[in-house]
């Protein structure tokens, strides 16, 4: 049995398929590694989004019911009363700390 030491000069096969590993590792780190980043960060932020809107959804209709039923019993009028005036109020807070764009030309 003979072993052999020296290391085998690689032939043809090897070299391209080496040289496309590499390339193609390239194009992936490069290309599409980016893209699937920015994928993965819209596909989040709609599920976010969806998720808060819904939690808001919720929590304004459980707001409702509770002004209706335990704070305002009969008289629906004064719920929405109240939470226009807190809707208002608060929009008026969003619009005072609001950021005047600048011109463009």
């Amino acid at each position: 049995m003979t072993t052999s030491e020296e290391p085998r000069e690689p032939d043809v096969v090897d070299t391209v398929l080496g040289t496309l590993d590499h390339y193609l590792d390239r194009f992936h780190d490069t290309v599409l590694r980016p893209i699937f980043l920015v994928g993965r960060s819209v596909a989040f932020g709609f599920l976010v989004v969806a998720f808060g809107l819904v939690a808001v959804t919720a929590l304004l209709i459980g707001l409702v019911r509770i002004l209706n039923v335990y704070a305002f019993a009969g008289k629906e009028y004064i719920t929405y009363f109240v939470l226009g005036a807190l809707f208002v109020i608060t929009g008026l807070i969003v619009w005072r700390q609001r950021k005047p764009v600048p011109l463009r030309k």
